[in-house]
This record gives structure tokens, C-alpha cells and sequence, in this order.
């Protein structure tokens, strides 16, 4: 028997890839669990400091950042930010008393998973890539389950802790299908041209954006309308295009099933949590990973979908490609179908629901131990 009143600290963030599903997590909790109590830790300074709490839950911030990989003056502050860290995160655990932790993964998760588990208190930690960041590789040692939204993972973590879950995914995308002409309404777009949907991320995607102001006149030439999220750092520059008949320029989509609902095609970055989505959403996709992450894990992740004809690589260095790349999708009806089923395939549509099992079993154990 699991008791109502339970405590459950979840912790992550950095970027949305961390911060969305750690939110995902808590609201199916919360759904499952009214009277719980949550609170998340992130960095001090970070967005999960304004995303969490507009998602109405408390956060508590850290001293953290991350460990640079090349020589650097900020490496020098690292030691002492995750000494703070590590004795923040003891204050917090003694006073919240929670009976699971979560982490989603970023640098803020690290101080708390490793105290907590050191207080063998139960802690699930949710992977997001096909190759995992060094905070979830350094944790996999010490956390009591670890769920993966790919293939494989035991190479890099313990195999009997691994569950594959798939990622969790925000509520609205799992209820994009609307009918097209209720989003051709909402956005104020033409029903009868295609329409490709461009995605940069929250912050942007320089390279992106200045692919797509590039080749606008070719696109609308070949008769495309664009929904193109520019992201927050870049909208000022492109914003001027929303004068054009057929272009739709934003910097954030609050309606991404709309968005996803309308379009024919999506250009994307490969982040796990954007490709959960868009396996969901089962329409053609030019994926562009980030190069400036770790490991290269977009170009990874990218390549998990390619390696099965679910969608297409192409990298920033061979952009010069895009529009044969493009217009060859755009010709091919074969192709369209073949990657839309491909991708579909590669859908895990429970993954909140089965994630939180996972956190239930973890409550139910300390529960049965006390």
C-alpha cells in the first residue's frame, strides 16, 4: 500500500530536453497522487528557475554548472559549485524528506542523485539520449532504475536496472491530430498548399534560421507556406519575413499540435525529447543535429532513426544539399508514406505512464521496508 501524503523531489534542467520531461513526470504523478507533495532543484540562473514554477510547482536552485571539456578559467569554479552543491543538497533531502528522487539529467541533478542515493533513499534517473550525458553515466552506479528511450544502453549502463520506457512527451502532442482545417484556421494558413514546419528549439538555431531565410523565396516558389519557430534569440532578426503571404515567423509555438496538426513536413534539431515528439507526430523529417552538444548526441540520436529509413541526416557541414534533399522528398510520394510509417513505428506513447509505474514500484518497496 502506497500512502497519499508522499514527498517527491525531482531534479533536472539545463535545457527543456531535461526540464519538460522532469514536468511530464510530475504532473502524472500528481494526477495519480493529489496530495503529494513536489519540489524540483535545478541550477541558479538556468530556465528551469522560471519554466518549473510557471508549471506551478516549487524549485529550489543550485550553485551548479557544467564541467568544460577544453581548459578554461570557468573549470576553476567547478569544484567549489559542486562542493555547495553536494551540502545544499543535503539540507534540502533532510528537511523535504522525500521518498523517491527523480532525475531527468543536466548538471543540477548530479549533487541531488548522488546524496540521495548515498541516503539509500530510492531515485530513478530518466535518459533521454541514445548516448547518455556523463552526469546519468557518473549516477548509473549508485540510482536504483534507470529508464532509456533507446536500444543498446547497456553499454553505458548497468543492464539490470535498465527499463525502456520511451521519453516523456507533453500532453498536447499526444493530441495533435486534430482535423487539418481546424489548424489551417488557427494559424491562418492556405489548406490547399503544403506546408513545412521549422523548429529550432526555445533559444534557436542559428544555422537553421539562416538556412530557411535563405532558401524562403525557393520554398515559396515551389508553392511551401512555413511555420518557422525561430526561437527566442533569434526572432527580432527574422521577424520582418511575417510580412510575407505564406510565412508564419515565431519565436516559441505555444500550439505545438496545431503546428504539428498543419504541416507537411519538419525541419528539426535532433533533441530526444523533439524526436519522441515527432515519432508521435509520424510526418517527414529533415533532422539538422546541433554539432555544439556533448558527445555529439544529436547526431546520434538522429542516426537511431536514419539507420531504419525513419527519417533524414543532414548534417550543418552539408547544408549546401537541402534543397536537392528536400525537393527529392517533396516529389516522392513513396518516400513521404515510407518515412512517415518508419518513423510512427518508433512511437512509445506510454512512456509517462510507464515511467511513473516504474517510480510507483520504487515507493511501493520503501513502503513495504518501513
Amino acid at each position: 500500500m502506497i500512502k497519499e501524503k508522499l514527498n517527491i523531489l525531482l531534479s533536472g534542467g539545463g535545457t527543456g530536453g531535461h526540464i519538460y520531461p522532469a514536468i511530464a513526470i510530475a504532473n502524472e504523478l500528481k494526477a495519480r497522487y493529489p496530495y503529494a507533495e513536489f519540489l524540483f532543484v535545478g541550477a541558479k540562473n538556468r530556465m528551469e528557475m522560471e519554466k518549473v514554477p510557471k508549471a506551478g510547482y516549487k524549485i529550489k536552485g543550485l550553485w551548479i554548472s557544467g564541467f568544460q571539456r577544453k581548459l578554461t578559467l570557468r573549470n576553476l569554479s567547478f569544484p567549489f559549485k559542486l562542493l555547495s552543491s553536494i551540502c545544499k543538497s543535503k539540507l534540502i533531502i533532510r528537511k523535504f524528506k522525500p521518498d523517491v528522487v527523480i532525475g531527468t539529467g543536466g548538471f543540477a541533478s548530479g549533487p541531488v542523485l548522488y546524496v540521495a542515493a548515498r541516503n539509500r533513499i530510492p531515485t530513478l534517473i530518466q535518459e533521454q539520449n541514445s548516448y547518455p550525458g556523463i552526469t546519468n553515466k557518473l549516477l548509473s552506479k549508485k540510482t536504483t532504475v534507470i529508464s532509456v528511450a533507446y536500444d543498446h544502453l547497456e553499454r553505458f549502463f548497468p543492464k539490470d536496472k535498465i527499463v525502456k520506457t520511451g521519453n516523456p512527451i507533453r500532453q498536447d502532442v499526444l493530441k495533435f491530430d486534430l482535423k487539418k482545417e481546424t489548424a489551417f484556421n488557427f494559424l491562418g494558413l492556405d489548406p490547399q498548399k503544403k506546408t513545412l514546419l521549422v523548429i529550432g528549439g526555445s533559444l534557436g538555431a542559428r544555422t537553421i534560421n539562416r538556412l530557411i531565410a535563405d532558401s524562403l523565396d525557393w520554398l515559396l516558389a515551389k508553392n511551401i507556406q512555413i511555420i518557422w519557430q525561430t526561437g527566442k534569440l533569434y526572432i527580432e532578426r527574422y521577424k520582418k519575413h511575417n510580412a510575407v503571404e505564406g510565412v508564419k515567423v515565431t519565436s516559441f509555438l505555444n500550439r505545438m499540435d496545431m503546428a504539428y496538426a498543419a504541416s507537411d513536413f519538419i525541419i528539426s534539431r535532433a533533441g530526444a525529447i523533439s524526436i519522441s515528439e515527432l515519432c508521435m507526430v509520424g510526418k517527414p523529417t529533415i533532422f539538422i543535429p546541433s554539432p555544439n552538444v556533448s558527445e555529439d548526441h544529436q547526431t546520434k540520436n538522429a542516426l537511431a532513426l536514419t539507420e531504419k529509413e525513419a527519417a533524414i541526416l543532414l548534417k550543418e557541414t552539408a547544408l549546401d544539399k537541402f534543397k536537392t534533399v528536400f525537393e527529392m522528398i517533396l516529389n516522392d510520394e513513396n518516400l513521404q508514406m515510407n518515412l512517415s510509417k518508419n518513423i510512427k513505428k518508433l512511437a512509445l506513447p506510454n512512456a509517462t505512464k510507464e515511467i511513473v509505474d516504474e517510480i510507483e514500484k520504487l515507493i511501493f518497496i520503501k513502503s513495504k521496508a518501513l
